[in-house]
Parts: structure tokens; C-alpha cells; sequence
């Protein structure tokens, strides 16, 4: 089966939007596409996809199953100093805007400051979340 590639100026004529903001769009990432020489091409599925329309099921015998992991946690802290929770904070954010592969990370910290109590949770893949979990107990250990 042969997909439908279309330029940008296509797919603006489609949606009677203007091209720079079709270009805008797969920029973003919100409108997945191909990079061909200097422009794009955007696939029809992906069109009819960013667009809600239904996107027809591949055949059962070309549908592979991965398997994909999840993990939430909830990290409660007792006793923590203001300077250690800021520090928690900006180690846990920036770690998870460097992983590498799998779903993106989501880290989300509330500090008490009159308890001197901090919940940390982690949306994310299995490896990233145990490396995650290893720098909050490296800091507290510090």
C-alpha cells in the first residue's frame, strides 16, 4: 500500500489556513511530517489524524504488539530543608528534560515548607524513573 504524501501548501489549502502556520504546526511536532531536500511532506494518514478524522486500522496481520511500561510513583519526604527541596527540584527537572529514549518523563514536586514535607511524583518509562529515584536518595544521602 502506497501513502499519500502532501506539500505544506497542499495541506494549507485543505484547511484554509496559511502555510506558515502548517509550518508552524509540524515545527511544533503537532503535525507529523518528512523532511524531503527543504520541505515537508506530510503523510494523509497523519493529515487525517491531526485533523480527528478516522484513521482506518491496519490489517491484523501487520499489527505488531510492543510492549510498553508505565510507572507513577509518589515519593514522600519528611523532615527537608527549603535549600534541599529547591535542589530536589531543579536536579529532578533537569534530569528529566535530558532522558534519552521511552516516553517523556513528568515530574511534578510539592514542598510544605511549615511541615518541611515534600511529595515528589514521576510519570515515566521503568529506567528513567529508577534513575530518578536513585538521584533523590543520593541528594537526601548527601
Amino acid at each position: 500500500m502506497e501513502e499519500t504524501l502532501l506539500s505544506v501548501e497542499q495541506v494549507a489549502e485543505r484547511l484554509g489556513l496559511h502555510v506558515r502556520t502548517v509550518r508552524n504546526y509540524v515545527r511544533d511536532g503537532k503535525l507529523p511530517a518528512v523532511r524531503i531536500g527543504k520541505q515537508y511532506r506530510i503523510a494523509q494518514t497523519d493529515l487525517d489524524a491531526f485533523t480527528g478524522r478516522a484513521v482506518p486500522a491496519p490489517p491484523r496481520e501487520t499489527v505488531r504488539r510492543q510492549r510498553h511500561t508505565d510507572v507513577s510513583s509518589i515519593v514522600e519526604i519528611d523532615a527537608v530543608s527549603p535549600e534541599t527541596a529547591h535542589r530536589l527540584t531543579t536536579v529532578l527537572i533537569a534530569a528529566a528534560g535530558t532522558h534519552d529514549e521511552g516516553p517523556r518523563l513528568r515530574i511534578d514536586t510539592v514542598y510544605d515548607e511549615e511541615r518541611g514535607r515534600m511529595k515528589v511524583v514521576v510519570l515515566g518509562g521503568l529506567a528513567d524513573t529508577a534513575r530518578l529515584l536513585d538521584y533523590i536518595e543520593g541528594i537526601l544521602e548527601s
